[in-house]
């Protein structure tokens, strides 16, 4: 996972700088310039990063994104491609474990915003570790979701989740379905199979990394 991790760091900096500081971003509210120094936080300041998580800390969370996003473009993205090695999230002992789908995700958070994105042929290798993760994420995010939820990834594996109830079947690669179960998931391409309500609340519910 560490070499994805590497290889997804170093695509997602490369993106930033084609792409510019205030192209658009999957996430709400977010143009590229947002979204790095968000990275660059998440990574450099575990002080602001705890305001995602701790109330009281938000507004320190938020004076430093935008602190850090008013930095010029290209000094941010070089602090995106070169994290420091004292991170408690990018250090090499962990960065595997910790960083894999977050660099996953936002790159996709950047591709899938731009005109003419397609899903990439990703190596057997990462898609297995993309697996991985999402399988993981597919337990706990969904079950309490009221079906008999199996979640497949062909050629990876299966797993089964949800709450209980009429069956309901998503299939789809594995950075489709981690990109889906990251809360993205009308801009994935996957396939839902069961009642339409059913599917359609899938599409909707407020999924979260």
């Amino acid at each position: 996972m560490s070499r994805f991790v590497r290889s997804e760091r170093r695509k997602l900096a490369d993106l930033f700088s084609t792409v510019g500081p205030d192209a658009p971003t999957m996430c709400t509210g977010w143009v590229a310039r947002d979204l790095a120094a968000h990275l660059v936080i998440r990574e450099r300041r575990p002080d602001a990063s705890l305001g995602m998580f701790i109330p009281p800390l938000r507004s320190h969370a938020r004076n430093m994104l935008r602190s850090f996003a008013s930095r010029p473009y290209p000094d941010l993205v070089e602090l995106v491609r070169n994290p420091p090695l004292w991170s408690p999230v990018s250090n090499p002992l962990v960065e595997g474990m910790t960083n894999g789908l977050e660099f996953f995700v936002h790159h996709e958070d950047v591709r899938r915003a731009q005109a003419g994105w397609q899903p990439r042929d990703l190596p057997k290798e990462d898609q297995a570790a993309l697996w991985k993760s999402a399988s993981l994420i597919a337990r706990l995010r969904l079950r309490k979701f009221p079906a008999a939820l199996l979640v497949q990834a062909p050629g990876f594996g299966e797993v089964t989740t949800g709450a209980g109830g009429e069956p309901l079947r998503l299939v789809g690669a594995p950075g489709e379905l981690a990109y889906f179960l990251s809360g993205r998931q009308r801009a994935t391409r996957v396939q839902i199979d069961g009642p339409p309500e059913l599917a359609d609340r899938l599409r909707t519910s407020p999924l979260k990394i």
